[in-house]
């Protein structure tokens, strides 16, 4: 059965919106948010024990600025969790929607009702290019630059999706946001945005799942409101994966001379005083062990590892 993947994305179109070959890897004007586009997709099944993601069928409900009614009707009332996703570096469009949709089937697949969400995308237009030798790789700061460019498109996703949160929520439904790698640092412009255009607290995530963080480990010590500081003013808890065994995050420090929170979790993490158990939590992923563990997989872990899957299941039922 296709996966249904409501999306936005800030990629210029360089051809109908309905045609995957449209979706370019240039940004739309950082201060254009009007210019995102946002859709409905339909991707076929992945199969998950071969860890292959899908394809995209057709895409529809296209337009520009604002989530179609249709998309709108559907994640207001959508009778299950919502799980709002950003990805990270070397994604193309294509790649961004069908890992969503993987994501959706692969916490499915955990058995419990929790982890069977309605999924929201945002791509960000990532090249879709690896790491390539001698560092700093070209490709890596591309995408690097316009994550950070994709702060106030970001910003005004998340506006959009606010009263949709508010009615899924006032019908007995949580709602989740997932980043990955440097989708968390698109994720840190986003948040810096919201607060320095006047916007206030507001009760968008239930929890929000930051795995394998291409982010500067120190990002929650930028107080008031800097990179992610301020994210616990948009989310009741925050749970951050981290992994000392994930290689891309490795190469990411050499590249940036700073160490990735991704690595080893928050900067003073331990200091119950600014992370208070209740409100922040880490959990540490070089320890499993029940997948194949390479360069890609190690930064993959939350979903290649079926214990990774069920702690982020089971956190989503609200039994962590």
């Amino acid at each position: 059965m296709p996966v249904t993947v409501h999306f936005a994305t800030n990629r210029v179109l360089d051809g109908p919106p309905d045609e995957l070959g449209s979706y370019s890897e240039s940004v739309v004007a950082p201060s254009k948010p009007d210019l995102v586009t946002y859709g409905t997709a339909f991707v076929n099944d992945a199969n998950l024990d071969a860890d292959t993601i899908g394809a995209i069928t057709s895409i529809q409900n296209t337009g520009t600025g604002q989530f179609s009614k249709s998309a709108i009707g559907d994640l207001s009332d959508p009778g299950r969790n919502l799980l709002i996703f950003i990805h990270g570096f070397d994604n193309s469009f294509e790649n961004a929607i069908t890992r969503a949709a993987f994501n959706q089937q692969w916490f499915a697949k955990s058995g419990l009702a929790a982890a069977d969400t309605s999924v929201v995308a945002f791509s960000w237009p990532s090249a879709g290019k690896l790491i390539t030798l001698p560092f700093p790789s070209a490709a890596y700061r591309r995408d690097q630059t316009k994550a950070g460019q994709s702060g106030l498109h970001i910003m005004t996703f998340f506006a959009n999706l606010e009263p949709i949160v508010t009615s899924a929520r006032a019908k007995g439904n949580r709602v989740f946001l997932l980043a990955h790698s440097m989708g968390n640092w698109a994720l840190q412009a986003a948040v810096e945005s919201w607060f320095a255009h006047g916007n206030g607290d507001a009760d968008l995530f239930d929890e929000v799942f930051l795995a394998a963080a291409d982010e500067v480990h120190s990002s929650f010590d930028f107080l008031p409101m800097g990179r992610l500081s301020a994210l616990d003013r948009l989310s009741r808890r925050i749970s951050t994966y981290a992994s000392d065994k994930d290689v891309v995050l490795d190469i990411s420090m050499k590249i940036n001379f700073a160490k990735r929170l991704g690595q080893d979790g928050a900067h003073d993490r331990s200091n119950l005083q600014r992370f208070p158990a209740n409100r922040y939590r880490t959990v540490m992923c070089g320890g499993f062990t029940d997948y194949q563990v390479n360069l890609g997989s190690s930064h993959q872990y939350y979903r290649r590892s079926r214990g990774v899957r069920m702690d982020i299941a089971n956190t989503m039922a609200g039994n962590v």
